[in-house]
């Protein structure tokens, strides 16, 4: 851990007296919890989980500072595999003239703290298949909403990911997969409140607000089967995790503006249409255009 990060999530003494906690720091809260079957690979900006059946990442997680937002290295392009992957990674050939884009999970503006970490985060087992109006449009909203969000807290904790599953397509000679949908979840674990949101996009492009993606935490461990932030006292991960205050947290204009998003009609959000398997109408909302929810999308 770097001198700056250190001080910044602990407290701090100044002249021997230590400063009021503003924030408080577990080592480590970002990391889903580990199953003994997961291949889990430590850069030094990000942790993943590698699915070798998808060839891509379970999970990234990593913490962002606001400090680390002070940009040092400039983004590299060079794409590579994983040699920390034992079984291999994804190259580039996988994604040469099939149409996606090779998307960032740990965006590489988050890791411009470090010549490393930037070039780290080229790896292809950072990667996944993304429609290109997706990954240069709403994810891309997203990602830049999440630093502003580093900013306003002091730090932050993320974790994201494809959502995973049997009979994706796939491309390349090894058959990397390319997901139907994405998920992100943050934490702010800063005083005096602490609080987490989470959000589940489709692979496609999407002139929506970022907003009308949000759900409870709790909702993305459902359809990906991860449990997020064990490290947390029980109590405390199953308030955070089952409550969505979407008011809770600033919406900003893209690249650190301070113009506050206005809710208008368009954020609003509908039942899901599809039924359950009891023959129940599901009670999932939903922002897609299907009217259907990111579990009964693709039935």
């Amino acid at each position: 851990m770097s001198i700056l990060r250190f001080l910044l999530l602990c407290n701090i003494f100044v002249g021997g007296f230590v400063v009021a906690q503003q924030s408080k720091h577990v080592e480590g809260i970002e990391i889903p919890q580990i199953l003994k079957t997961d291949v889990v690979v430590k850069h030094l900006g990000y942790t993943l989980s590698y699915n070798e059946k998808h060839e891509q990442a379970n999970w990234v997680a990593y913490q962002l500072t606001k400090e680390e937002l002070n940009k040092v290295a400039s983004r590299t392009n060079d794409f590579m595999p994983d040699l920390s992957v034992k079984t291999g990674t994804a190259t580039s050939e996988d994604y040469k003239g099939k149409g996606y884009d090779r998307g960032h999970l740990a965006p590489a503006a988050d890791m411009s703290w470090s010549s490393e970490a930037m070039h780290e985060s080229f790896y292809y087992s950072n990667m996944s298949p993304q429609v290109p109006g997706f990954n240069r449009g709403i994810w891309k909203k997203l990602e830049e909403q999440i630093r502003q969000w580093a900013v306003d807290n002091q730090f932050v904790y993320v974790v994201t990911g494809p959502i995973l599953r049997d009979g994706l397509s796939t491309i390349g000679v090894n058959k990397v997969s390319v997901p139907a949908h994405y998920y992100k979840v943050i934490l702010d674990y800063s005083q005096p409140s602490t609080k987490a949101i989470g959000f589940i996009m489709p692979n496609e492009s999407s002139d929506l607000s970022i907003r009308r993606f949000a759900v409870p935490v709790d909702s993305v461990e459902k359809v990906t089967g991860l449990d997020f932030f064990p490290a947390l006292p029980n109590e405390e991960e199953t308030r955070i995790e089952k409550t969505l205050c979407v008011d809770c947290w600033t919406w900003t204009a893209t690249n650190h503006s301070s113009t506050p998003h206005t809710k208008s009609s368009s954020d609003s959000m509908v039942q899901c249409s599809a039924l359950t398997k009891a023959g129940n109408r599901c009670k999932r909302m939903t922002a897609n255009k299907s009217g259907r929810c990111y579990q009964h999308d693709d039935e």
